[in-house]
């Protein structure tokens, strides 16, 4: 028999808590949450708070108070509240707490839905990591889908603090250290670049909701895995930081202000890195020469800002200085290639290139040595051809007037393959220009090496017709009569 969920109501101890606070006259959770809201409102411009706020509710002690919090603000401010839970499937005795959710909210008038989802575990990544990111997404998901522009969480002083030893311990830098903030847009994580994520309570301590939860006699729900110290977070609660409060008393404080000087300090690490990545860049690419002449931690902010504006996960510090050491230190005619999990590293003429991890084409398995053919075909007038194997769609574009194109009763006659280079292969672009190698033309072109391995040719027998990246050969071009082709290649 499954043991059921326990709903608790606090101990008298907990009213006592909440009537010394009172007299103490602390900022009152009632007047917290309503600053927040207001703050929020400010940044975001929009006048009297947005009509439609959401949160997200797990059941417990934390989101309850939220709950209760929200909802008599939202009356009080005509706003529609929305709840949010979801449900993981973990646990046995995730179905009572949904309904558990569903009924508080009945009692007190709030539009609730629930959400299942299913666990997607990646590689590094345990149970604790992939339940945040299916939680996370699939709020996101319900926020969109109800039109709510702001999710609020229940994330207190005392997450705060955890949060701070654990980026601590993790040997995180100042953005680590910065902990959580008041207000936040995470697309990546959200899924919703236009949603705010707010936690209107991460001023109030663990105890001011716990005292406020008993003054109102809130039920919530004991989630047992809260208790488990397999997972980091649960063992420092539950060991680390009592011994914390009995050495430090108030320590949550201190680490809330430590965090918001490490705040400060990223947000000019950041403004220095914007700065020096617009006099860097070049394209998509970063000018190496610049690169240099930069301290070590300079560049070292720099490329972590880089790689956090291509969306790509935070390089490790010795995972930097090995780059940025090859980088500086290689010859200047080598290729140099750098892999990242989300991408490789690239420099090419003084540049520096973010590449994706592209899976090998089938058309690159061709033995060089014996010359095997590539893929044959015939055209029959479409409008493009797909080649799957060679990583793209050819386009066949018809010409007019005296541009020159390649005679489509000529074409059609013609036995077509396409292939990658081998080496040596040759073109001649224009009737005034020189027939060269294929490999001249590119570097011409400052085309880098990691693309032209996967730039097909063209060829009709012999002769090749046309190289992507570069274009038609001269020789079989005419500017005379009707149905004239010219080939372009759209990679995939």
């Amino acid at each position: 028999m499954r043991k059921p969920f326990r709903k608790r109501c606090l101990s008298p101890a907990c009213h006592l808590e909440h009537e010394i606070l009172k007299k103490q006259q602390l900022p009152t959770l009632e007047s917290t949450f309503a600053a927040a809201l207001d703050a929020i409102a400010a940044r975001t411009g929009a006048q009297g708070g947005p009509s439609r706020i959401a949160i997200a509710l797990s059941g417990g002690l934390d989101s309850s108070v939220l709950l209760h919090l929200a909802s008599a603000y939202a009356r009080e401010h005509g706003v529609a509240l929305y709840a949010f839970h979801i449900h993981h499937g973990i646990s046995p005795n995730a179905d009572a707490w949904e309904a558990h959710c569903a009924q508080v909210c009945a009692d007190l008038g709030v539009t609730f839905e629930a959400r299942r989802v299913t666990l997607q575990r990646k590689e590094k990544t345990g149970t604790e990591a992939a339940a945040r990111e299916s939680r996370y997404a699939a709020l996101g998901a319900l926020c969109h889908e109800h039109g709510v522009p702001l999710l609020l969480t229940a994330h207190h002083l005392d997450d705060q603090a955890e949060t701070v030893l654990l980026q601590l311990l993790r040997g995180s830098g100042t953005a680590g250290l910065s902990g959580m903030d008041g207000a936040n847009s995470a697309p990546e994580l959200l899924g919703n670049p236009l949603l705010v994520m707010a936690r209107p309570l991460l001023p109030a301590s663990r105890k001011q909701l716990a005292a406020y939860a008993a003054a109102h006699a809130i039920a919530n729900i004991d989630d047992e895995s809260n208790s488990d110290p397999r997972f980091a977070r649960n063992a420092l609660r539950h060991t680390v930081m009592p011994a914390l409060a009995a050495a430090f008393p108030g320590f949550q404080e201190r680490f809330a202000r430590s965090a918001q000087h490490a705040q400060s300090a990223q947000r000019l690490l950041t403004e220095l890195a914007e700065q020096d990545l617009a006099n860097c860049l070049d394209g998509d690419c970063l000018d190496v020469s610049k690169l240099r002449t930069m301290s070590v931690d300079r560049s070292y902010n720099l490329l972590r800002h880089w790689f956090g504006t291509r969306g790509l996960r935070m390089p490790a510090t010795a995972w930097l200085h090995e780059m940025l050491t090859q980088l500086l230190e290689a010859r200047s005619d080598a290729q140099l290639l750098v892999t990242h999990p989300d991408c490789h590293v690239r420099r090419h003429r003084e540049r520096l290139y973010l590449t994706p991890k592209l899976e090998e084409l089938d058309g690159s398995h061709e033995d060089e040595f014996t010359k095997t053919p590539g893929e044959g075909f015939r055209w029959q007038g479409e409008v493009e051809i797909a080649f799957p194997a060679y990583g793209g769609v050819l386009r066949f574009e018809p010409v007019t007037g005296e541009e020159e194109g390649l005679a489509g009763d000529w074409l059609r006659s013609q036995p077509l393959v396409i292939e990658f280079r081998r080496g040596g292969e040759k073109l001649k672009p224009a009737h005034n220009r020189p027939t060269r190698r294929l490999k001249y033309h590119y570097q011409a072109l400052n085309i880098p090496a990691w693309e032209r391995d996967r730039l097909p040719v063209v060829s009709a027998g012999k002769q090749l017709l046309f190289a992507a990246g570069i274009g038609m050969d001269w020789h079989q071009l005419k500017t005379e009569g009707e149905g004239r082709y010219r080939l372009q290649w759209q990679s995939v």
